[in-house]
Protein backbone atom coordinates (compact mmCIF):
# COMPACT_ATOMS: atom_id res chain seq x y z
CA UNK A 1 0.00 0.00 0.00
CA UNK A 2 0.97 3.77 -0.36
CA UNK A 3 2.11 5.67 2.32
CA UNK A 4 1.97 9.64 2.32
CA UNK A 5 3.85 9.70 5.81
CA UNK A 6 4.05 12.98 5.90
CA UNK A 7 0.62 13.45 6.36
CA UNK A 8 -0.27 10.52 8.25
CA UNK A 9 -2.27 8.61 5.51
CA UNK A 10 -2.25 5.15 3.34
CA UNK A 11 -3.72 4.56 0.28
CA UNK A 12 -6.15 1.06 1.71
CA UNK A 13 -6.74 -2.22 0.03
CA UNK A 14 -10.60 -2.21 0.65
CA UNK A 15 -12.54 -5.14 0.59
CA UNK A 16 -15.87 -4.82 -0.62
CA UNK A 17 -19.08 -7.44 -1.20
CA UNK A 18 -18.79 -9.44 -4.18
CA UNK A 19 -21.17 -8.07 -7.06
CA UNK A 20 -24.46 -10.07 -6.41
CA UNK A 21 -24.81 -9.07 -2.75
CA UNK A 22 -27.63 -7.79 -1.57
CA UNK A 23 -25.99 -4.44 0.06
CA UNK A 24 -28.88 -3.37 1.89
CA UNK A 25 -28.83 -6.67 4.07
CA UNK A 26 -25.35 -6.19 3.79
CA UNK A 27 -24.74 -2.71 5.48
CA UNK A 28 -25.98 -2.29 9.35
CA UNK A 29 -25.51 0.58 11.08
CA UNK A 30 -22.71 1.90 13.25
CA UNK A 31 -22.38 -0.73 16.40
CA UNK A 32 -22.32 2.05 19.21
CA UNK A 33 -26.00 2.98 18.19
CA UNK A 34 -29.49 2.42 19.42
CA UNK A 35 -28.00 0.75 22.70
CA UNK A 36 -30.43 1.24 24.99
CA UNK A 37 -33.13 -0.05 21.77
CA UNK A 38 -32.93 -3.46 21.52
CA UNK A 39 -36.25 -3.73 19.30
CA UNK A 40 -33.64 -1.77 16.72
CA UNK A 41 -31.53 -4.31 16.68
CA UNK A 42 -34.06 -7.20 16.30
CA UNK A 43 -35.31 -5.93 13.34
CA UNK A 44 -32.02 -5.43 11.57
CA UNK A 45 -31.29 -9.41 12.45
CA UNK A 46 -34.78 -10.04 10.70
CA UNK A 47 -33.80 -8.39 7.73
CA UNK A 48 -30.28 -9.73 7.46
CA UNK A 49 -31.74 -13.55 7.80
CA UNK A 50 -29.17 -16.17 6.77
CA UNK A 51 -27.48 -12.99 4.22
CA UNK A 52 -24.16 -11.75 4.00
CA UNK A 53 -24.24 -9.30 6.18
CA UNK A 54 -21.65 -6.67 8.38
CA UNK A 55 -23.94 -7.60 11.54
CA UNK A 56 -22.47 -11.19 11.56
CA UNK A 57 -18.54 -9.10 11.31
CA UNK A 58 -19.68 -6.22 14.08
CA UNK A 59 -20.59 -6.74 17.98
CA UNK A 60 -23.58 -4.85 18.15
CA UNK A 61 -22.76 -2.57 21.87
CA UNK A 62 -26.36 -3.11 22.78
CA UNK A 63 -25.11 -7.05 23.45
CA UNK A 64 -22.19 -5.89 25.08
CA UNK A 65 -22.13 -7.27 28.84
CA UNK A 66 -24.88 -9.56 28.25
CA UNK A 67 -24.96 -13.39 28.09
CA UNK A 68 -22.86 -15.04 25.36
CA UNK A 69 -20.17 -12.03 24.83
CA UNK A 70 -17.47 -14.42 23.99
CA UNK A 71 -19.25 -16.65 21.70
CA UNK A 72 -20.01 -13.74 19.84
CA UNK A 73 -16.40 -12.17 19.36
CA UNK A 74 -15.72 -15.90 18.59
CA UNK A 75 -18.71 -16.20 15.83
CA UNK A 76 -17.34 -13.08 14.44
CA UNK A 77 -13.95 -14.11 13.92
CA UNK A 78 -15.01 -17.27 11.93
CA UNK A 79 -17.19 -15.13 10.10
CA UNK A 80 -14.76 -13.06 9.24
CA UNK A 81 -12.52 -15.98 7.94
CA UNK A 82 -15.62 -17.36 5.88
CA UNK A 83 -16.06 -14.40 4.11
CA UNK A 84 -12.84 -14.37 2.77
CA UNK A 85 -12.09 -17.58 2.44
CA UNK A 86 -15.45 -17.71 0.24
CA UNK A 87 -14.97 -15.04 -2.08
CA UNK A 88 -17.65 -13.16 -0.11
CA UNK A 89 -15.30 -10.13 0.22
CA UNK A 90 -13.27 -8.55 -2.34
CA UNK A 91 -9.79 -6.75 -2.62
CA UNK A 92 -9.42 -3.22 -4.60
CA UNK A 93 -6.61 -0.34 -4.14
CA UNK A 94 -7.17 2.84 -3.62
CA UNK A 95 -9.48 5.96 -2.19
CA UNK A 96 -13.50 5.40 -2.13
CA UNK A 97 -15.31 8.83 -2.45
CA UNK A 98 -18.85 8.35 -0.84
CA UNK A 99 -21.79 10.15 -1.04
CA UNK A 100 -24.62 9.37 1.94
CA UNK A 101 -28.38 10.93 1.45
CA UNK A 102 -30.27 10.74 4.57
CA UNK A 103 -33.43 13.56 5.46
CA UNK A 104 -32.98 15.19 2.97
CA UNK A 105 -28.93 15.97 3.44
CA UNK A 106 -26.31 14.84 1.33
CA UNK A 107 -22.95 13.96 2.98
CA UNK A 108 -19.65 13.51 0.90
CA UNK A 109 -16.26 11.75 2.10
CA UNK A 110 -13.05 9.92 1.14
CA UNK A 111 -12.18 6.49 2.70
CA UNK A 112 -8.40 6.23 3.55
CA UNK A 113 -6.58 4.99 5.86
CA UNK A 114 -4.83 6.88 9.09
CA UNK A 115 -1.61 6.29 10.48
CA UNK A 116 -2.19 5.88 14.27
CA UNK A 117 1.59 6.58 14.86
CA UNK A 118 0.53 10.38 14.59
CA UNK A 119 -2.31 10.39 16.77
CA UNK A 120 -2.58 10.36 20.10
CA UNK A 121 -5.76 10.50 22.41
CA UNK A 122 -4.18 11.72 25.52
CA UNK A 123 -5.23 15.30 27.20
CA UNK A 124 -3.28 17.81 26.12
CA UNK A 125 -2.21 15.96 22.77
CA UNK A 126 -0.44 17.87 19.94
CA UNK A 127 -0.61 15.10 17.20
CA UNK A 128 -1.91 15.62 13.64
CA UNK A 129 -4.64 13.35 14.12
CA UNK A 130 -6.16 14.54 17.63
CA UNK A 131 -9.40 13.59 19.57
CA UNK A 132 -12.06 16.33 19.78
CA UNK A 133 -13.60 14.98 23.12
CA UNK A 134 -12.46 13.21 26.00
CA UNK A 135 -11.33 9.69 25.70
CA UNK A 136 -12.23 7.48 28.74
CA UNK A 137 -9.59 4.62 28.79
CA UNK A 138 -12.01 2.77 30.91
CA UNK A 139 -14.40 1.76 27.94
CA UNK A 140 -11.90 0.81 25.84
CA UNK A 141 -11.16 -2.73 27.26
CA UNK A 142 -14.27 -4.77 25.81
CA UNK A 143 -13.65 -3.16 22.31
CA UNK A 144 -9.81 -4.16 22.24
CA UNK A 145 -11.27 -8.00 23.23
CA UNK A 146 -13.55 -7.36 20.32
CA UNK A 147 -10.56 -6.23 17.92
CA UNK A 148 -8.03 -8.61 19.41
CA UNK A 149 -7.85 -11.32 17.38
CA UNK A 150 -10.08 -10.14 14.39
CA UNK A 151 -8.48 -10.96 10.94
CA UNK A 152 -10.75 -7.63 9.31
CA UNK A 153 -11.77 -4.26 10.54
CA UNK A 154 -15.06 -2.72 9.36
CA UNK A 155 -14.84 1.05 10.56
CA UNK A 156 -17.88 3.33 11.24
CA UNK A 157 -14.81 6.29 12.11
CA UNK A 158 -15.91 9.60 10.60
CA UNK A 159 -13.07 12.13 11.11
CA UNK A 160 -13.18 15.87 10.14
CA UNK A 161 -10.87 18.20 8.21
CA UNK A 162 -11.19 21.84 8.20
CA UNK A 163 -11.64 23.12 4.32
CA UNK A 164 -13.43 26.16 3.81
CA UNK A 165 -12.18 26.53 0.45
CA UNK A 166 -13.47 22.54 -0.59
CA UNK A 167 -10.18 21.93 -1.93
CA UNK A 168 -10.26 18.24 -1.14
CA UNK A 169 -13.69 16.49 -0.98
CA UNK A 170 -15.66 18.68 -3.34
CA UNK A 171 -13.89 18.17 -6.48
CA UNK A 172 -14.56 14.83 -6.91
CA UNK A 173 -18.06 15.81 -6.55
CA UNK A 174 -18.25 17.52 -9.46
CA UNK A 175 -16.02 15.14 -11.62
CA UNK A 176 -18.25 12.17 -10.40
CA UNK A 177 -19.26 11.52 -13.66
CA UNK A 178 -15.93 10.52 -14.79
CA UNK A 179 -15.63 8.09 -11.54
CA UNK A 180 -16.45 4.56 -11.79
CA UNK A 181 -19.36 3.63 -9.70
CA UNK A 182 -18.89 0.85 -6.67
CA UNK A 183 -22.23 0.64 -4.86
CA UNK A 184 -25.39 2.45 -5.31
CA UNK A 185 -28.35 1.39 -2.81
CA UNK A 186 -31.13 2.20 -0.39
CA UNK A 187 -29.95 1.84 3.85
CA UNK A 188 -32.33 -0.57 5.76
CA UNK A 189 -34.59 0.72 8.16
CA UNK A 190 -34.93 4.70 7.09
CA UNK A 191 -31.36 5.40 7.03
CA UNK A 192 -31.43 6.90 3.03
CA UNK A 193 -28.59 5.72 0.26
CA UNK A 194 -25.39 5.36 0.18
CA UNK A 195 -22.45 5.33 -2.85
CA UNK A 196 -19.42 4.68 -3.73
CA UNK A 197 -16.97 5.57 -6.45
CA UNK A 198 -13.65 4.57 -6.88
CA UNK A 199 -10.54 7.49 -7.24
CA UNK A 200 -8.29 7.24 -9.53
CA UNK A 201 -4.41 8.47 -9.94
CA UNK A 202 -5.24 11.64 -11.10
CA UNK A 203 -7.85 12.52 -8.43
CA UNK A 204 -5.73 10.44 -5.71
CA UNK A 205 -2.28 12.60 -6.13
CA UNK A 206 -4.91 15.73 -6.11
CA UNK A 207 -6.65 15.24 -2.91
CA UNK A 208 -3.13 14.29 -1.15
CA UNK A 209 -1.82 17.90 -2.59
CA UNK A 210 -4.71 18.92 -1.37
CA UNK A 211 -4.29 17.30 2.11
CA UNK A 212 -0.63 19.17 1.89
CA UNK A 213 -1.75 22.31 1.46
CA UNK A 214 -4.02 22.07 4.51
CA UNK A 215 -1.07 21.19 6.57
CA UNK A 216 1.30 24.00 5.68
CA UNK A 217 2.55 25.69 8.91
CA UNK A 218 1.63 29.19 7.47
CA UNK A 219 -1.90 28.08 6.24
CA UNK A 220 -2.50 26.56 9.23
CA UNK A 221 -1.40 29.56 11.34
CA UNK A 222 -3.31 32.26 9.24
CA UNK A 223 -6.38 30.00 9.31
CA UNK A 224 -6.38 29.90 13.09
CA UNK A 225 -4.78 32.71 14.03
CA UNK A 226 -1.80 31.65 16.38
CA UNK A 227 2.23 31.14 15.66
CA UNK A 228 3.66 29.06 12.76
CA UNK A 229 5.58 26.67 15.24
CA UNK A 230 1.71 25.40 16.64
CA UNK A 231 1.58 21.71 16.00
CA UNK A 232 -0.74 20.97 12.87
CA UNK A 233 -3.85 19.85 13.50
CA UNK A 234 -5.10 18.34 10.22
CA UNK A 235 -7.75 15.20 11.38
CA UNK A 236 -9.92 15.99 13.99
CA UNK A 237 -12.20 12.93 15.29
CA UNK A 238 -15.67 13.37 14.48
CA UNK A 239 -17.65 9.83 15.47
CA UNK A 240 -16.17 6.70 16.36
CA UNK A 241 -13.82 8.10 18.83
CA UNK A 242 -13.11 5.21 21.35
CA UNK A 243 -13.27 2.67 17.76
CA UNK A 244 -9.98 4.57 16.69
CA UNK A 245 -8.60 4.76 20.06
CA UNK A 246 -9.07 0.94 20.69
CA UNK A 247 -7.09 0.49 17.20
CA UNK A 248 -4.47 2.92 18.39
CA UNK A 249 -4.19 0.53 22.12
CA UNK A 250 -3.61 -2.43 20.29
CA UNK A 251 -0.63 -1.01 17.74
CA UNK A 252 0.73 0.22 20.63
CA UNK A 253 0.85 -3.30 22.13
CA UNK A 254 1.69 -5.12 19.41
CA UNK A 255 4.52 -2.70 17.59
CA UNK A 256 7.20 -4.17 18.83
CA UNK A 257 6.26 -7.79 18.44
CA UNK A 258 4.70 -7.11 14.48
CA UNK A 259 6.97 -4.47 12.82
CA UNK A 260 6.20 -1.01 11.94
CA UNK A 261 5.30 -1.76 8.62
CA UNK A 262 2.25 -4.19 9.88
CA UNK A 263 -1.11 -3.16 8.44
CA UNK A 264 -2.58 -2.76 12.16
CA UNK A 265 -0.51 0.27 12.80
CA UNK A 266 -2.76 1.99 9.72
CA UNK A 267 -7.28 2.73 10.55
CA UNK A 268 -9.54 2.94 8.25
CA UNK A 269 -11.85 5.80 8.50
CA UNK A 270 -13.86 8.40 6.42
CA UNK A 271 -12.51 11.88 6.47
CA UNK A 272 -15.32 14.73 5.96
CA UNK A 273 -15.21 18.35 5.85
CA UNK A 274 -16.96 20.43 8.26
CA UNK A 275 -17.83 22.68 6.07
CA UNK A 276 -20.11 20.13 3.97
CA UNK A 277 -23.71 21.97 3.84
CA UNK A 278 -25.34 18.47 4.54
CA UNK A 279 -23.41 17.47 7.83
CA UNK A 280 -24.89 18.68 11.19
CA UNK A 281 -23.90 18.56 14.49
CA UNK A 282 -26.44 17.17 17.02
CA UNK A 283 -26.26 17.59 20.41
CA UNK A 284 -25.88 13.82 22.57
CA UNK A 285 -28.42 13.93 25.56
CA UNK A 286 -27.91 11.85 28.71
CA UNK A 287 -30.43 9.34 30.27
CA UNK A 288 -30.30 7.99 33.74
CA UNK A 289 -31.60 4.47 34.11
CA UNK A 290 -33.33 3.16 37.65
CA UNK A 291 -32.56 6.29 39.93
CA UNK A 292 -31.20 5.41 43.43
CA UNK A 293 -31.01 8.63 45.41
CA UNK A 294 -33.02 11.89 44.60
CA UNK A 295 -31.52 13.58 41.87
CA UNK A 296 -32.87 17.15 42.94
CA UNK A 297 -31.11 16.64 45.82
CA UNK A 298 -27.99 16.15 44.41
CA UNK A 299 -28.08 18.65 42.06
CA UNK A 300 -28.57 21.42 44.95
CA UNK A 301 -26.20 19.68 47.32
CA UNK A 302 -23.56 19.89 44.59
CA UNK A 303 -24.88 23.71 42.83
CA UNK A 304 -25.60 25.05 45.96
CA UNK A 305 -26.94 28.89 45.22
CA UNK A 306 -25.82 28.48 41.43
CA UNK A 307 -28.66 25.53 40.98
CA UNK A 308 -32.38 26.77 39.81
CA UNK A 309 -35.13 24.86 38.36
CA UNK A 310 -38.21 25.63 36.46
CA UNK A 311 -40.45 23.91 35.74
CA UNK A 312 -42.29 24.31 32.05
CA UNK A 313 -45.70 22.46 30.36
CA UNK A 314 -44.44 20.52 27.69
CA UNK A 315 -40.62 19.18 26.09
CA UNK A 316 -40.94 22.10 23.02
CA UNK A 317 -41.07 24.56 25.78
CA UNK A 318 -38.03 22.94 27.51
CA UNK A 319 -36.04 22.63 24.50
CA UNK A 320 -36.76 26.90 23.05
CA UNK A 321 -35.46 27.72 26.71
CA UNK A 322 -32.56 25.69 26.20
CA UNK A 323 -31.94 26.44 22.87
CA UNK A 324 -32.09 29.90 23.60
CA UNK A 325 -30.43 30.53 26.26
CA UNK A 326 -28.48 33.39 27.37
CA UNK A 327 -24.17 33.27 27.92
CA UNK A 328 -23.32 33.70 31.69
CA UNK A 329 -26.05 31.23 32.60
CA UNK A 330 -26.03 27.04 31.36
CA UNK A 331 -29.25 25.80 30.49
CA UNK A 332 -30.25 21.73 30.35
CA UNK A 333 -33.49 20.17 30.33
CA UNK A 334 -34.62 17.83 32.11
CA UNK A 335 -37.68 14.87 31.91
CA UNK A 336 -38.08 13.11 35.03
CA UNK A 337 -41.63 11.24 36.80
CA UNK A 338 -43.76 12.77 33.37
CA UNK A 339 -42.52 16.23 33.78
CA UNK A 340 -40.72 18.98 31.52
CA UNK A 341 -38.03 21.32 33.48
CA UNK A 342 -34.95 23.47 33.18
CA UNK A 343 -31.73 23.16 34.96
CA UNK A 344 -30.07 26.43 34.82
CA UNK A 345 -26.78 26.53 36.65
CA UNK A 346 -24.34 30.02 36.92
CA UNK A 347 -21.11 30.13 37.96
CA UNK A 348 -20.62 26.76 36.07
CA UNK A 349 -16.32 25.33 36.30
CA UNK A 350 -17.03 24.01 32.75
CA UNK A 351 -17.19 26.66 29.65
CA UNK A 352 -19.83 24.16 28.01
CA UNK A 353 -22.84 22.99 30.02
CA UNK A 354 -22.06 19.41 28.59
CA UNK A 355 -19.03 19.29 30.76
CA UNK A 356 -20.88 20.93 33.87
CA UNK A 357 -23.72 18.37 33.82
CA UNK A 358 -21.38 15.27 32.59
CA UNK A 359 -18.89 16.06 36.00
CA UNK A 360 -22.16 15.83 38.24
CA UNK A 361 -23.20 13.06 36.57
CA UNK A 362 -19.75 10.88 37.25
CA UNK A 363 -20.17 11.88 40.66
CA UNK A 364 -23.67 11.17 40.72
CA UNK A 365 -23.38 7.44 39.43
CA UNK A 366 -20.16 6.78 41.07
CA UNK A 367 -21.51 7.09 44.15
CA UNK A 368 -24.42 4.58 43.44
CA UNK A 369 -27.29 7.39 42.24
CA UNK A 370 -28.12 5.46 39.38
CA UNK A 371 -28.03 2.23 37.96
CA UNK A 372 -26.49 3.15 34.46
CA UNK A 373 -26.13 5.75 32.12
CA UNK A 374 -26.89 5.85 28.32
CA UNK A 375 -26.07 8.85 25.69
CA UNK A 376 -28.74 9.13 23.08
CA UNK A 377 -29.61 10.79 19.94
CA UNK A 378 -32.90 13.01 19.19
CA UNK A 379 -36.09 14.57 21.37
CA UNK A 380 -37.88 11.18 20.76
CA UNK A 381 -35.52 9.39 22.84
CA UNK A 382 -35.17 11.68 25.38
CA UNK A 383 -38.73 12.15 25.84
CA UNK A 384 -39.67 8.13 25.95
CA UNK A 385 -36.87 7.15 27.93
CA UNK A 386 -36.64 10.03 30.52
CA UNK A 387 -40.48 9.38 31.11
CA UNK A 388 -40.43 5.74 32.19
CA UNK A 389 -40.85 5.21 36.01
CA UNK A 390 -37.25 5.43 38.01
CA UNK A 391 -35.52 7.21 34.88
CA UNK A 392 -34.47 10.99 34.48
CA UNK A 393 -33.49 12.43 31.17
CA UNK A 394 -31.26 15.43 30.19
CA UNK A 395 -31.84 17.77 27.34
CA UNK A 396 -28.62 19.64 25.91
CA UNK A 397 -28.29 22.32 22.99
CA UNK A 398 -25.74 21.50 20.07
CA UNK A 399 -22.56 23.42 19.36
CA UNK A 400 -21.59 25.52 16.22
CA UNK A 401 -19.53 22.67 13.64
CA UNK A 402 -17.75 26.05 12.67
CA UNK A 403 -15.99 26.63 15.98
CA UNK A 404 -14.53 22.84 16.42
CA UNK A 405 -11.06 22.90 15.32
CA UNK A 406 -10.02 26.33 16.75
CA UNK A 407 -11.74 25.13 20.27
CA UNK A 408 -9.61 21.86 19.90
CA UNK A 409 -6.33 23.35 19.10
CA UNK A 410 -6.70 26.21 21.76
CA UNK A 411 -8.59 24.59 24.60
CA UNK A 412 -7.83 21.21 24.12
CA UNK A 413 -10.30 17.98 23.64
CA UNK A 414 -13.75 19.30 24.60
CA UNK A 415 -16.26 17.13 27.09
CA UNK A 416 -17.18 13.30 26.12
CA UNK A 417 -20.14 13.33 24.00
CA UNK A 418 -20.28 16.88 23.25
CA UNK A 419 -21.41 16.32 19.76
CA UNK A 420 -22.83 14.39 17.18
CA UNK A 421 -22.31 14.14 13.36
CA UNK A 422 -26.05 13.55 12.91
CA UNK A 423 -28.76 11.87 14.83
CA UNK A 424 -29.26 7.77 14.82
CA UNK A 425 -30.36 6.87 11.88
CA UNK A 426 -27.73 9.28 9.97
CA UNK A 427 -24.83 7.44 11.14
CA UNK A 428 -22.18 5.43 9.72
CA UNK A 429 -23.15 2.28 7.84
CA UNK A 430 -20.20 -0.62 7.41
CA UNK A 431 -19.88 -1.20 3.94
CA UNK A 432 -16.11 -1.27 3.41
CA UNK A 433 -13.39 -3.80 5.47
CA UNK A 434 -9.62 -3.78 5.73
CA UNK A 435 -6.96 -6.60 6.90
CA UNK A 436 -5.51 -5.75 9.91
CA UNK A 437 -3.59 -9.26 10.46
Amino acid sequence: MKIISDIGIQIPEVYLPKPGTDLKKWAVIACDQFTSEPEYWNEVEKIVGDAPSTLNLTFPEVYLEKPGEELRIQSIQTAMRKYMDEGILQPREGFIYVERTVAGKTRKGIILCLDLEHYDYNKGSSSLIRATEGTIVDRLPPRIKIRQGAAMELPHILVLIDDPQRTVIEPLTAAKAKLEKLYDFDLMLDSGHLAGYTINGGFENQIVEALRGLAKPETFAAKYGIGKDQPILLFAMGDGNHSLATAKAIWEKNKAQVGMDHPSRYALVEIENVHDEGLEFEPIHRVLFNLKKDLFAELKKTFGDNFKYVEVSNADEMVKRVDSAQSGKQAIGLVASGKFGVIEITNASSNLAVGTIQAFLDAFLKDGGAAKIDYVHGMDVVTRLGGQAGNASFYLAGMNKSDLFKTVILDGALPRKTFSMGEAREKRFYMEARKIA
